[in-house]
């Protein structure tokens, strides 16, 4: 395992937890789905279990593949994916809350 694979070994994944939960109740396998997103299973339940980071793009597949919303998909990969960015800084939180502001603020001049 990599530095990078280590790093992301305990952390909160609500992405991957709600992947498994979907794929589960849809009663289909990672064998199943992996070859529909260009990977292999096992590179697959690695993404299931947070200990990688799946691509945008395959976020996007994974919402079609599992007919679920897109958006709600995206949250999760980017919350798991800022958290595991921030979590060992001690400005984290003020760090987001200036980011949320920007966010709000570009958002507004685009309307």
């Amino acid at each position: 395992m990599s530095k990078i694979d280590k790093s992301f070994s305990g952390m909160p994944n609500q992405f991957g937890e709600k992947l498994k939960a979907l794929r589960e109740q849809q009663n289909l396998l990672q064998r199943e789905i992996a070859p529909l997103l260009d990977m292999d299973s096992p590179l697959l339940s690695k993404i299931e279990r947070g200990e990688r980071i799946a691509k945008r793009e395959t976020v996007l597949k994974l919402a079609k593949i599992l007919k679920t919303n897109e958006d709600q998909l995206l949250s999760l990969w980017l919350a798991d994916r800022l958290y595991k960015l921030a979590q060992e800084e001690d400005v984290a939180l003020k760090a987001i809350q200036l980011a949320e502001q920007e966010i709000r603020y570009q958002s507004s001049k685009k309307k």
